[in-house]
């Protein structure tokens, strides 16, 4: 039974989303199958729909160094959007589907002028944006008087649910879709700002199942999906060790936010011109590590410190979770679309340290100006 539509195949949700997936229908909840809808032309479909793939969790977990692989078949196909949107459309009218996951990184909350409504009624075609091809999918299942369903989006973008959302009722107006449809996005279906966190990365290369397995990738023990659950409405999802139903999703964000992924972000423009590979390398040489050091303990914790409890505590497992041994996570996987990811993981951090303590963040300035080329 095909109950989630996945857009996205790439190594992140295929290692946390549909991962948790398998974890969940392993222990008999029954969640059913993920439809994996990915936006560009490639092989990578042809080999979701080949069997299954395999995610090795490697690091520390409760104090153990632990080394395992994981089967994960919880993908049942995979579409490419550009040859198989009709096939789509149909699962958006299917009474088993029950949850939209996504993952279009930041620079895909946007709509485009040439998601026309001529493409809306030929149907062939997907849209362009994530938004118009989830307002086309939203619209299928309306009309078909279906329920409506739960939106995931996992996007690294505060209120993200919130954000997507309100694009795909603005692209509704752009169709001149009914004032009752919108209605019906906005208040039936269950939309959840939520956040994830966990480091994915490409498998260990000398690992035997990289030459065997395509889709092979790399997890850290490490995940949260933490959920904020609307007022007055109820979260029906699986349960999995890693998701947490919270009130308020903001101290998750922030901590995860501007510690985690600023230091990541700013590693690639401090340390990716400087012939830095990957974040375990800059970790290995003792003055990048008090670069890092100071830039963490010195300018981003004292902008969030003041507001939640155990801040520091959370830099110490944050520092201690990127000097996993195993993990090899590329500079140039982290730099992709950096220009919008610094504008959210550092630029905040940046503007609150000015506006605390009157001066400049040396450290957060140097990583701002860096522009890729």
């Amino acid at each position: 039974m095909e109950t989630m539509l996945q857009f996205g195949a790439g190594r992140f949700l295929r290692a946390f989303v549909d991962r948790f997936v398998q974890h969940a229908n392993d222990a008999g909840q029954n969640v059913g199958q993920v439809v994996v809808v990915q936006s560009t032309a490639g092989s990578r479909a042809e080999k979701l729909g080949a069997g299954g793939f395999h995610v090795v969790v490697r690091g520390y977990e409760n104090g153990d160094l632990i080394d395992r692989v994981e089967p994960v078949k919880s993908v049942s196909r995979a579409l490419v959007a550009a040859e198989a949107w009709p096939v789509v459309l149909q699962l958006a009218a299917s009474p088993d589907l029950r949850t939209i996951v996504s993952n279009a990184t930041e620079a895909g909350y946007v709509l485009d002028d040439e998601d026309t409504i001529e493409l809306l009624k030929q149907i062939a075609q997907p849209p362009r944006t994530l938004p118009g091809k989830l307002t086309q999918v939203l619209w299928t299942r309306y009309q078909a008087g279906l329920p409506a369903p739960t939106l995931l989006p996992c996007e690294l973008i505060e209120r993200n649910a919130k954000k997507l959302s309100e694009l795909v009722v603005k692209q509704a107006e752009r169709w001149e879709l009914p004032p009752a449809f919108r209605t019906w996005v906005l208040d039936r279906c269950l939309w959840l700002n939520n956040l994830v966190d966990c480091m994915v990365t490409p498998p260990p290369p000398d690992h035997p199942l990289t030459a065997t397995d395509p889709l092979f990738a790399s997890a850290e023990p490490y995940a949260l999906w933490a959920i904020e659950k609307p007022v007055g409405r109820d979260v029906t999802l699986f349960k999995h060790p890693a998701i947490r139903i919270v009130d308020d999703l903001q101290p998750f964000y922030l901590r995860k936010v501007r510690i985690l992924n600023g230091l990541h972000s700013a590693m690639v423009a401090k340390f990716l011109p400087a012939g830095f590979e990957t974040v375990q390398d800059v970790l290995r040489n003792a003055a990048a590590v008090r670069w890092v050091r100071a830039l963490l303990f010195e300018e981003i914790v004292p902008t969030i410190a003041y507001r939640f409890d155990d801040v520091t505590a959370f830099a110490d497992e944050t520092f201690d979770r990127l000097r996993n041994p195993f993990m090899r996570h590329r500079l140039g996987d982290i730099a992709l679309n950096h220009a919008a990811k610094a504008q959210v993981r550092l630029k905040p951090t940046h503007d609150e340290y000015v506006k605390l303590f009157g001066v400049q963040p040396k450290k957060l300035a140097e990583a701002l100006a860096w522009q890729p080329r």
